[in-house]
């Protein structure tokens, strides 16, 4: 989505040629150590709460254990414990808010209210609309009636909404045949399989391509689903700095340079773990300097497009287009049908080869279920029009708006003093709040004066001191969405003393 709208390469719209913004910066150097300060009152005040909880000194709604397992090891952490008790269920009124219909531009949240301090939450029966910023429904196909609601009810007529049975056991239907082509043409390679969840498409199919003999060099920042993929492939982990090509291609010399602490023999395969966009971060992956480096060194390149497939490209192909990069030189694509595409599930795709290796080996097609027939249609309407098969030019419009809202909407945020993080081209857009007090305050205030809902983010989903609010744009955005949630973010963070970037006038 860098690039030019008559498909030439995109390499001279990127970010390297751009004006450069650091997509992590930081703010002023006395800002952390209030942070920290912050947060060692909230933990002290936590932790005596627990105390005089467990003494019986207050009495309180957290959940007691069996005073038979008093003896048995515990089966939590206490710090996550007090933490979740004392801090986040504060919070509770800003996460987890249910909502009624489908994530669109404009959702209907389920209003509830609390008379404990979070511990319990009463639904009041009312419903308010707001502006929706916390779904990743990039290229605005979450829809609850047009051509990809008309298909997917059609294919519950034809064929149910359930095939029964694995991949490997009768559950292989048509449907999943022709949608496992559909993805492999849209990303230009030989061969994909699809999963009915995406953080199972990760942690089921990495131990089918590594084992114990095995060298995964994985980012810092790779999302849980990856680090369970790669913990459970018994592969010795390296974990490079955050998409720097150069850490990785030295902590790779430094270890082909020795044996496995595994086997004690020298490494039988080296994987290459990256994501097209990160989620919290909102980075796009350097991917021609990974690519060099798996050439160089003759590796295997596993790259996840969860939040980058549809999201980035003219056509939304991901990063590779995005690049200029060709997709066969990327080993493994894996990527969700859930984000962009509206839909359910992941897929796994590459060379002929590796995907018949996916399909014989990996525990997904042997004892995982498979995808709901209305769910493939959904993907294969979305996919169609993204291509222009549908002689629209939707598809193409939904790319440009995308890319349109998302550097506007960046460039509008550093105008009026937000830090975020991210490169530019990426609809993910983390704006740093970094107190956990001040990003629930942050989201309560949007709710309640100006009616948009936003994602609140802190431990443990980010750093204890680098809690965010968390926007995720769509094409469904109009100007006029934007321009009124840029006054109500100016507004709130001039309310909560939230700008720690510095105003630019470009």
């Amino acid at each position: 989505m860098g690039g030019t709208q008559n498909g030439k390469t995109v390499a001279n719209n990127k970010i390297k040629n751009e004006k450069y913004l650091d997509p992590c910066p930081k703010p002023a150097f006395y800002v952390f150590w209030l942070v920290q300060l912050n947060i060692t009152v909230m933990l002290l005040g936590a932790f005596v709460a627990t105390l005089m909880d467990k003494w019986g000194i207050v009495r309180t709604k957290r959940a007691k254990g069996d005073p038979r397992m008093n003896d048995f090891p515990p089966l939590g952490n206490s710090f996550d414990a007090t933490y979740t008790d004392h801090i986040y269920r504060q919070s509770t009124d800003v996460v987890n808010r249910p909502i009624s219909g489908v994530p669109g531009a404009i959702v209907r949240l389920k209003d509830r209210i609390s008379d404990d301090h979070g511990w319990t939450q009463t639904h009041t029966g009312t419903e308010t609309e707001v502006i929706n910023l916390g779904s990743y429904n990039y290229l605005g196909f979450s829809h609850r009636s047009g051509v990809c609601a008309d298909a997917a009810a059609a294919h519950i007529d034809k064929y149910g909404l359930n095939c029964g049975g694995s991949r490997q056991e009768q559950g292989t239907h048509i449907v999943h045949q022709s949608v496992d082509h559909t993805i492999a043409e849209y990303l230009n390679v030989e061969d994909a399989i699809v999963f009915p969840m995406g953080f199972a498409t990760n942690s089921m199919n990495i131990p089918a391509l590594v084992d114990d003999g095995s060298l995964i060099l994985s980012d810092r920042l790779n999302h849980a689903s990856l680090v369970t993929g790669c913990r459970v492939s018994g592969g010795h982990i390296v974990v490079f700095k955050h998409n720097n090509a150069k850490d990785c291609e030295r902590k790779l010399r430094d270890a082909l340079s020795g044996v496995s602490p595994k086997t004690g023999k020298k490494y039988n395969k080296v994987l290459i773990i990256i994501e097209g966009i990160y989620s919290m971060e909102g980075t796009i992956v350097d991917l021609p300097a990974f690519i060099a480096i798996k050439k160089k060194y003759h590796c295997y390149l596993f790259l996840d497009e969860a939040h980058s497939i549809g999201a980035v490209g003219p056509t939304g192909r991901g990063v590779a287009e995005y690049w200029g990069c060709n997709p066969r030189d990327i080993d493994v694509m894996m990527g969700t049908l859930t984000k962009s595409f509206a839909s359910a599930g992941g897929y796994m795709a590459g060379t002929k080869r590796v995907i018949d290796h996916i399909r014989r080996y990996s525990a997904g097609t042997c004892y995982g279920g498979t995808m709901s027939p209305p769910l493939i249609a959904q993907v294969e309407t979305a996919v169609s029009i993204m291509c222009g098969r549908d002689g629209t030019d939707i598809g193409r419009q939904k790319a440009v708006s995308l890319l349109e809202n998302t550097r506007y909407f960046r460039k509008e945020l550093r105008k009026k003093g937000f830090l975020i993080y991210g490169n530019n081209d990426s609809p993910v857009v983390p704006l740093m709040t970094f107190y956990i007090t001040k990003v629930v305050e942050f989201s309560r205030r949007m709710l309640k004066q100006h009616n948009i809902g936003i994602v609140a983010v802190g431990y443990p989903a980010t750093p204890l001191l680098e809690a965010r609010v968390r926007i995720c744009l769509s094409a469904d955005h109009t100007k006029e969405h934007l321009d009124y949630i840029l006054d109500a973010l100016e507004s709130v963070g001039n309310q909560t003393n939230t700008m720690y970037g510095t105003k630019t006038y470009e």
